[in-house]
């Protein structure tokens, strides 16, 4: 099981939610003259869009869905 499809992250809000912080966090960070920081921060926002939006697969079921059957 893939961290980005645990169950915790299949409704939307969530999701958009972790990339948002991550986004306003890269911005807090190049405000306040730490660019270096800003980069790491806007690095995690991309691979939050990449593994939350670009190959999400929202019809795969968890493993920890599996184990209640």
């Amino acid at each position: 099981m893939k961290d980005s499809n645990h169950p915790f992250f299949r409704p939307l809000w969530r999701r958009i939610a972790v990339v948002a912080f991550c986004f306003a966090w890269a911005i807090f960070e190049f405000a306040t003259g730490t660019p270096f920081w800003g980069v790491i921060a806007l690095g995690f926002a991309a691979y939050g869009v990449w593994q939350f939006f670009i190959i999400y697969d929202a019809s795969e079921p968890s493993d920890l869905e599996n184990k209640k059957e």
